[in-house]
């Protein structure tokens, strides 16, 4: 499913911005886009991630923002200005013509305010910390969609028992009235058989074309579909199944059927799963 997060942490010379995206995905994916300075901490982010999530298309950014000042430092190393002295006089001792070291230069060189250099490791739990943090406002978001989801998909359940509790009733009456108008073409066509005969044909008939147990399993189906959505948690394979098994008992409904009202639900039936499917594919 979707989600979006993103946080901003402070730290020494600088901040840490970063910021997560899924899209829909049966499978868990990720693409990493990190700074230089944090790149060795991709490894232990991809853990953070597959903690909390298990689908979707993850999408991590992650970047070091230096801090920016207006302020001039006031302390130049000694020992570093020192040392460059002493190599600017040997310098142009063994070569006459060298051009002196200018003020910007000095000011420029590293380490003349002081120690520069980025301690990255210092900054990796830093990072850490902050993708924690992300997945708490990543999970809610996509919480909150699932929410959503849970409720068109529970608005097709409530639709499909409509549809059965609508066909149910009369569906003895239909078989029923196949059954007298079969035994009457069967008659015709084989006067020379007993009734015997023409009633054992009936019964098996009737045993292939009931769908009592097809209605329960739906139900059953219907049942759990419900259960599972209001249990949370990751239930999206658990629900693939489910319309697997959903599918399979309105297939079998249909080819059993021997009156249109009966084709017609099955169609239905299967148009209704279908969407619940669509929709169970953007769930965890």
């Amino acid at each position: 499913m979707t989600g979006y997060a993103a946080r901003t942490r402070d730290v020494e010379r600088g901040a840490l911005h970063l910021e997560l995206k899924s899209v829909n995905s049966r499978y868990l994916d990720f693409q990493f886009r990190i700074c230089e300075e944090l790149r060795s901490a991709e490894p232990a982010l991809r853990e953070l991630i597959s903690a909390r999530i298990s689908r979707g298309k993850i999408e991590c950014r992650l970047n070091f923002v230096p801090a920016t000042t207006k302020t001039v430092p006031q302390a130049l190393s000694g020992e570093l200005l020192a040392r460059l002295a002493d190599f600017d006089a040997q310098v142009r001792a063994a070569l006459p013509q060298a051009t002196p070291l200018s003020v910007g230069e000095v000011l420029r060189w590293p380490g003349m305010f002081g120690d520069d250099t980025l301690d990255t490791d210092a900054l990796v739990p830093e990072a850490l910390a902050l993708m924690r943090e992300a997945l708490e406002d990543f999970a809610a978001s996509r919480e909150r969609e699932g929410a959503k989801l849970a409720a068109v998909i529970l608005e097709r359940v409530a639709r499909i028992r409509e549809l059965v509790r609508a066909v149910a009733p009369h569906i003895p009456a239909a078989q029923a009235a196949f059954q007298d108008k079969l035994r009457q073409r069967l008659q015709d066509a084989i006067g020379s058989v007993d009734d015997e005969r023409i009633r054992q044909e009936l019964v098996l008939f009737a045993a292939r074309i009931d769908v009592d147990e097809e209605l329960a399993r739906l139900s059953t189906h219907l049942d759990e579909v419900e259960r599972v959505l209001k249990a949370g948690g990751a239930s999206g394979k658990r629900l693939d199944f489910l319309m697997q098994e959903l599918n399979r008992e309105a297939n079998t409904l249909g080819s059993k059927s021997v009156v249109s009202a009966v084709s017609q639900t099955a169609m239905d039936l299967k148009l209704l799963i279908e969407q619940m499917r669509e929709q169970i594919q953007n769930l965890e």
